[in-house]
């Protein structure tokens, strides 16, 4: 085989001209090919055998799927003279494979039928198990997508239960306060007179002052000046009471005193 014949070979095995040129140079100093300088490409067997041709694609990078198409298709342009033993080949491409792709044996035909079933069952039961393992993927995934739903839920309803807790409470406290008010006022009902009034009083007996603060006949002292100093703490301006009030309590608490001292 000369250069113009191996540079046609590997253009027409789809190898780029750069890589082409590259090979064909590299094979002539290999004294793998003549030299033929007249860039015509000779009409005729190229290749004695598939073997050669085989030999050529894989020195020259060409993958071995590729590789079994193209010297098919030389075979049948007739650019390959006779069908290899697959001897002279590199373990690159099994030896028993390449030679029984061109023999016309019905026998070794039916073997390789044969053989091919048994691959593609092969790769049926391999794309099965990725098909399972999709479905079980997605499964996983929906599972989890409706247990996160659920927790959303179950924080949501939680968000509502602690928002009516909080408007309870509220109220609740609202009401407290009003409760509160209204027994202040209960309180001072009694007490509510103008200061000039007051302060023009005259003193009370001792089971007066027990009467207005509430406490029995039997009261000690001590209980009356207690009670006294409550509503004094509870009218005083300071703490948001009645001066009115206080002034009169406070009055009537030294009378108190004075007719103790008395």
């Amino acid at each position: 085989m000369n250069t113009d014949q191996a540079f046609y070979l590997l253009k027409n095995a789809g190898v780029t001209e750069d890589i082409s040129i590259q090979t064909v140079r590299r094979w002539l100093r290999e004294s793998k090919i003549n030299y033929e300088g007249t860039g015509k490409q000779k009409t005729g067997f190229i290749l004695d055998d598939t073997d050669q041709a085989f030999n050529l694609l894989k020195d020259a990078g060409v993958t071995e799927n590729n590789s079994i198409q193209i010297v098919r298709r030389w075979l049948r342009e007739g650019k390959i003279e006779n069908v290899g033993t697959g001897n002279r080949r590199t373990e690159y491409i099994p030896n028993e494979t390449t030679s029984k792709l061109f023999l016309n044996n019905p026998t070794d035909q039916d073997k390789i039928i044969r053989q091919l079933k048994v691959k593609i069952k092969a790769q049926d039961e391999h794309i099965k198990g990725i098909e399972d393992l999709h479905k079980h993927s997605i499964k996983t995934l929906i599972q989890q997508r409706e247990k996160l739903n659920q927790e959303i839920a179950t924080l949501e309803n939680e968000k509502s239960d602690l928002q009516s807790e909080t408007q309870k409470l509220l109220k609740e406290n609202i009401d407290l306060r009003n409760e509160l008010l209204k027994l202040k006022e209960e309180l001072l009902k009694g007490y509510k007179r103008e200061p000039e009034k007051a302060q023009v009083t005259p003193p009370s007996k001792t089971n007066d002052y027990r009467q207005k603060l509430g406490l029995s006949k039997t009261a000690g002292e001590k209980e009356v000046v207690t009670g006294y100093k409550k509503l004094l703490k509870i009218t005083h301006p300071d703490h948001g009471g009645n001066a009115a009030a206080f002034h009169y309590i406070k009055t009537d608490y030294d009378h108190f005193r004075n007719s103790i001292k008395g």
